[in-house]
């Protein structure tokens, strides 16, 4: 798929089909997370690849909003770990962009589900909740869950008449980008 059309076309998706996700395309995906660039190449990230119907219903309940993840046949955690890159947050979520991205391109629906700084409930952060039901080591920090699936749902592409050029600049804050056609 051109590369365009990918970016013009993607939507979050929460609706996805019972039909698992093929062994080689979640291969594929995960050999996009590997090769998403991070700083200074330390590469602080690890992923798990959660396909397991009860694991992912466990998933779901990490926060409130995630509740349609348990409809997903697969979920990529991304965690880090902070020891060994200091811009560990940005490594992992470029990772994810990467993941989303890669599952667009095979013809597949994701969405990313926020788990850093967030909660499960007023005694407990989402992240230790994932870090229990998948056994993820305390030295690693989980920042997202990116579900992936057949989409049961379709979503036009946002409109470019929705986008916000205002918030172009060029050369200086507050001076508009005129550039675009």
């Amino acid at each position: 798929m051109d590369f365009w059309r990918l970016i013009e076309g993607r939507r979050s998706i929460r609706k996805y089909k019972s039909d698992p996700v093929e062994p080689e395309k979640v291969a594929k995906i995960l050999e996009a997370a590997l090769r998403a660039p991070s700083s200074r190449n330390l590469k602080p990230w690890e992923f798990i690849a959660v396909t397991e119907p009860a694991l992912i219903a466990q998933l779901a309940r990490a926060r409130s909003h995630n509740a349609f993840l348990k409809e997903a046949p697969l979920a990529i955690v991304v965690c880090a770990d902070p020891a060994k890159c200091d811009v560990w947050v940005e490594d992992a979520a470029i990772a994810a962009t990467f993941i989303g991205l890669a599952a667009a391109a095979l013809g597949l629906g994701h969405c990313w589900l926020q788990i850093r700084q967030r909660d499960h409930s007023p005694d407990q952060t989402a992240e230790e909740y994932v870090r229990a039901v998948l056994r993820i080591p305390e030295h690693l920090k989980v920042e997202a869950i990116v579900a992936i699936g057949y989409p049961a749902e379709e979503k036009p592409g946002h409109p470019r008449t929705g986008l916000a050029f205002d918030k172009l600049h060029h050369n200086v804050y507050g001076e508009p980008f005129t550039g675009l056609p």
